[in-house]
């Protein structure tokens, strides 16, 4: 079965399938097959071989991609499944072509359901006492020209534990009924049953109300299988694994049973019709819809994940993409109760200078001993931001810390400091990580944890990518998905955030490098070594200095890396080494150094594009180019904002019905988005009061980070929840 393994996948005929797929040109997609197949990552693909990919982007590579691992998934279970059935020697000709011509997953395992080894059934126990030749002459439904008893004698064996004619032909109605349970149009007419007419249902398990009180909604639920949205999906399946609720599919029994006894009893005036009308029923009730309604759970489940999993990395990429505060003095507060608030002082460049611990919250409440020793950092530091903590204690201290700025301020306005909340989401988890203690080995992990919300602050991309994005707490159900594929979806847009920003080779860390296109944490781990023995790289070319980083790796990375200050200045843009011919023509068409081109708009918007397109090098390259030129390394995320959140409103019972609050939010899900109000407790802004016209999904009118005004609509002391409205405020 070797051949057969390598028909099962037909390169040619996938990436035709994918690119009416997608909708995109055959030409395209095997552009991006071959590159991808050559070892090249999405984002060098994506950014410098548009001519190749015909200007195809990240989204629809990752598309083909996956479309590709899907395609090659497949192949391999064609491949088992041939040579398991042609191992029992009942692989013919049509079955074989009906297997490798399948493109779908679940209907290959239809085709194969009847050849797959199965548990003893009550089927199997028939035929091993002789009645399969009976279960034939009942599925064909043929006039049998004899008595119904001189039919079933000749199948009474009590040897053979078939005592009389009845238990013959109920045993041969059980073979019946499998087979038909097995029948591929059968199984396919009734998931489209389920699909387009079913209702997914969920109900509370007799003595768990108590336990199930989260899932209050849900204790006598039901909707459409085609319109349930993801979100109630998983919080049913969550119910489910919980053992609080149970889930299943309903369809209409009685149309169903009719539909079904048209099409497998079709004769009535059969001698057994009677008989195999129940066993229609049989059928139907034991073995085929317990399979289809586990079908159709699986199929909403899968694109529940899919879905799910589409919102964590949307909010991930927001996040990350946060405005970065930029290279100033900060002061990162930890807060907390009983032992005191962490805090840490770091420069410019991230690097920790001092740490302190403050008690301004109870059951201290030294507020005089915190002011003089935040005073004191600010002022022997010249801090010029403090990022707060936004968990436990964080109002209280944000109190303290916005009275001593209204002193600070009145004596000199100009060196006042700013305050931030930032998120500590993940935070305690660095702190306590292997990363994190080789970083800072000889300090607490309190102080760990200042140190990062500090450094959050100055830039959340180059924090963040050192925490687990599971842990950021900016998805939907994220423990309840698929994990595999939610780890590679994260994964995935962590290096397209990093590689969009681009990274300064000499400053970055390991965590941040080993997202770079084409490195990975081992070869970034020798850059750093590299880097921390032989000094800071000059340019892009000593790169190639660092054992095992190879010319392939550096024609990946090269694009993404800068060198700043080097004698190269186009190691400090987004132009590959491998065009800067290109950049230095432009230049001497203009008769000016590449020094003196990089950066002046004005002297690169006399130069052509046309000019210099030729074989090598096509239009959405060069635009690409010019565009560097203009503005080398340019920063696509937004310029920094604060949030102020509303003085006097710090916890819960502060909020009133009717106040106009503003917030940043926190994440967005189907349903809506939360929104931090200050009060250690988020709100949430329903899909419905998002905005004043129709929002079909939040992410089209709010991300993560956005700092948006609300109106308070209700508040829930008892649950502690918070409803509020955008378009209201």
């Amino acid at each position: 079965m070797e051949n057969t393994a390598v028909d099962c996948f037909d390169l040619e005929r996938v990436g035709q399938a994918i690119a009416a797929a997608l909708q995109v040109a055959e030409c395209q997609v095997r552009a991006a097959i071959e590159l991808l197949e050559d070892g090249n990552t999405l984002p060098f693909i994506a950014r410098y071989r548009k001519e190749a990919t015909g200007g195809l982007d990240e989204t629809a590579l990752r598309a083909i991609e996956d479309a590709l691992d899907k395609a090659r998934e497949l192949a391999r279970r064609k491949t088992t499944i041939l040579r398991t059935i042609a191992q029992q020697g009942q692989l013919t000709p049509e079955l074989q072509q009906q297997i490798e011509q399948c493109q779908d997953k679940q209907a290959l395992e239809d085709l194969y359901l009847p050849f797959k080894p199965k548990r003893r059934t009550r089927a199997t126990l028939a035929r091993e006492r002789g009645l399969q030749p009976l279960a034939d002459l009942l599925r064909l439904q043929r006039p049998l020209g004899q008595p119904r008893a001189a039919v079933l004698q000749p199948f009474v064996d009590p040897e053979r534990d078939v005592p009389d004619a009845q238990a013959a032909l109920q045993g041969a109605c059980d073979i019946v009924a499998e087979q038909w349970s097995e029948d591929l149009e059968t199984r396919r007419w009734l998931s489209v049953q389920a699909r387009e007419f079913g209702r997914i249902h969920s109900r509370v398990k007799r003595g768990k109300k108590e336990d199930a009180a989260k899932f209050e909604m849900y204790f006598d639920h039901q909707e459409p299988v085609k319109r349930v949205p993801s979100h109630r999906v998983l919080a049913m399946k969550r119910g489910e694994a919980e053992g609080l609720l149970n889930v299943g599919v309903e369809l209409d029994d009685d149309y169903t049973l009719r539909q079904l006894e048209q099409r497998l009893a079709h004769n009535r005036q059969f001698e057994f019709h009677p008989e195999l009308l129940q066993t229609v029923t049989d059928c139907y009730r034991r073995l085929l819809f317990p399979a289809i309604e586990s079908v159709t759970l699986q199929e909403l489940k899968e694109r529940a994940d899919e879905e799910a999993i589409q919102v964590f990395v949307q909010n991930l990429r927001q996040l990350l993409l946060a405005p970065p505060a930029g290279p100033h003095v900060t002061l990162g507060i930890d807060p907390g109760y009983r032992t005191g608030c962490k805090l840490a002082v770091v420069d410019g460049t991230g690097k920790f200078l001092e740490s302190r611990t403050i008690y301004p919250t109870p059951p201290r409440q030294d507020i005089a001993g915190a002011t003089a020793t935040l005073r004191d950092l600010i002022a022997r530091h010249q801090v010029e931001l403090i990022a707060i903590g936004n968990g436990t204690a964080s109002r209280e201290t944000d109190a303290v810390v916005s009275s001593l700025l209204k002193e600070l301020h009145a004596e000199d306005a100009s060196r006042t400091p700013i305050k931030v909340l930032v998120s500590e989401s993940g935070a305690s988890i660095y702190s306590a990580s292997e990363l994190a203690a080789q970083e800072y080995p000889t300090l607490d992990v309190t102080v760990r944890g200042a140190i990062s919300i500090a450094h959050r602050l100055q830039d959340p991309l180059a924090e963040l990518v050192k925490i687990d994005p599971k842990s950021i707490g900016v998805g939907q159900y994220q423990h309840d998905v698929n994990q595999s594929l939610l780890r590679r979806g994260l994964e995935r847009e962590v290096e397209s955030c990093v590689n969009s920003v681009g990274v300064d080779v000499n400053m970055a860390s390991s965590s941040l490098l080993a997202y770079v296109a084409g490195i990975g944490p081992k070869l970034a781990a020798r850059i750093v070594a590299h880097r921390d023995a032989h000094g800071p790289f000059g340019s892009r070319q000593q790169l190639l200095q660092v054992p095992k980083l190879g010319p392939k790796a550096f024609e990946q990375a090269a694009g993404f890396l800068r060198v700043r200050g080097g004698d190269q200045p186009l190691d400090n843009s987004a132009v590959h080494p491998e065009r800067y011919a290109v950049a230095e023509k432009m230049a001497a068409r203009l008769g000016v150094t590449a020094r003196e081109l990089v950066g002046n708009a004005s002297l690169v918007g006399q130069l052509h594009a046309h000019d210099f397109v030729d074989e090598h090098c096509g239009l959405p390259t060069i635009l690409d180019i010019l565009a560097e030129l203009a503005k080398p390394g340019r920063d696509p995320r937004q310029a920094f904002q604060a949030v102020q959140f509303t003085d006097g409103v710090n916890d819960l019972e502060d909020v009133k019905v009717g106040m106009v609050l503003e917030g940043v939010i926190t994440n967005v899900t189907r349903f809506g988005a939360f929104i931090d109000l200050g009060v250690h407790q988020d709100g949430l802004i329903h899909i419905s009061e998002l905005a004043n016209h129709f929002v079909q999904t939040p992410s089209d009118v709010v991300s993560v980070g956005d700092v948006v005004r609300v109106k308070v609509l209700d508040v829930d002391l008892q649950r502690r929840r918070i409803a509020v409205s955008r378009k209201q405020a």
